[in-house]
């Protein structure tokens, strides 16, 4: 199989897909990998390393596109990468469909296969794909809620962790699932104190065992979500619903209740926000306010250390990515059931279910 990697263009992306490590896995396999020039630099990985993998460079990103069987990236195709979506390409990357329906039509319309990782599956039903980037995007989350929350970052003026004498930072984290764990272990560790709202039982049991006592771990409701809007200084939006949009747990309405200069730090952006305010920002531009309330909503917070997530990120993504060479996209499919459910768009249609009914009722024509 041909293999293409090209340079992330979405603003301050600095991940790159496929390491040289990975890359030399692939080529003593038999498979060819191209990349292109400066692809990984941003993440530490000279052109050198790549060619010493036994890759092929390339300087035109449009030809990668237009000559590989795969093409592996980090995030969705944006602007003219677009335009080189096309029949019998197999994208693998992050998609998060259930909130792009420009890409989900450029994707329908182009007849690639959009394989997400974000959907892909394993045994136990868990994402073993989106994992390692929800786990820095949550250790991340618990870092900006202390910075945003500084006066010269536009906050409340409050230290998260207190300072003897003077109480600490109140944070409320909304979903139980990686993100927000992490997100509760770096506010708790830095002094905060931490609420988790999680609507599976299950999960409250985890949670209540994982950090023994040291964060509040509550039902989730609507009537939960206002009270505790009311009486804490940040929020982050950790919930998730494997591909579909988030669930919008905060309405515009509530941020009255919200203390002034209070912050909400969006990780569920991808998937749209779990905040009616939210809309996606960037690295350069990550905050924006509304009603008083601080948003950050940085679309790829991972991105911030390319260095480490990359890492991460290809740790967790090369084997599927050396099975789906070696077997080919139908073999894979029909081996493992949890790889399938990565597949979002194929021939022309949306064939994942969550995505496929978050556009049921809307007005595109997909």
């Amino acid at each position: 199989m041909r293999i293409g990697v090209v340079k992330e263009i979405k603003p301050a992306e600095l991940r790159v897909a496929l390491t040289p490590a990975g890359t030399e896995e692939l080529v003593e396999a038999g498979h060819s990998v191209v990349v292109e020039r400066g692809a990984g630099e941003g993440s530490g990985f000279p052109d050198e390393a790549y060619i010493a993998a036994g890759a092929e460079l390339a300087s035109s990103a449009a030809g990668i596109w237009g000559e590989v069987d795969t093409l592996v990236k980090v995030k969705e195709p944006v602007g003219p990468e677009l335009a080189l979506l096309r029949e019998g390409l197999v994208l693998f990357t992050y998609l998060h469909l259930a909130a792009a329906p420009g890409l989900t039509a450029a994707l329908v319309s182009s007849g690639a296969t959009g394989v997400a990782y974000e959907t892909v599956e394993d045994a136990a039903g868990q994402l073993p794909l989106l994992a390692p980037m929800s786990e820095i995007a949550g250790r991340l989350a618990g870092q900006v809620v202390a910075g945003y929350l500084t006066s010269p970052m536009g906050g409340r003026g409050l230290l998260a962790g207190g300072a003897p004498g003077v109480a600490p930072a109140r944070v409320l984290v909304l979903g139980g699932g990686v993100v927000g764990v992490y997100a509760a272990k770096v506010a708790r560790g830095i002094g905060a104190e931490v609420t988790v709202l999680e609507r599976s039982v299950e999960r409250l049991r985890y949670l209540d065992d994982r950090f023994d006592g040291s964060v509040r771990c509550l039902m989730s409701d609507a009537h939960s979500v206002l009270e505790q809007l009311s009486s804490n200084d940040a929020v982050v939006g950790a919930v998730l619903v494997h591909g579909a949009a988030a669930p919008k747990l905060i309405r515009r309405s509530m941020l009255s209740r919200m203390p002034p200069r209070s912050v909400i730090v969006d990780v569920a952006i991808d998937q749209g926000g779990c905040a009616e305010t939210s809309r996606p920002t960037t690295h350069e531009e990550p905050t924006f306010v509304v009603d008083g309330v601080v948003h950050y909503c940085v679309a790829n917070m991972p991105g911030a250390v390319p260095v480490t997530s990359t890492r991460a990120l290809a740790n967790a993504t090369l084997p599927y990515l050396h099975r789906l060479a070696d077997l080919g996209l139908d073999e894979f499919c029909r081996q493992d059931k949890g790889f399938a459910k990565g597949v979002n768009v194929r021939e022309h249609e949306v064939v994942h279910p969550a995505v496929a009914e978050a556009y049921r009722d809307r007005d595109a024509a997909l």
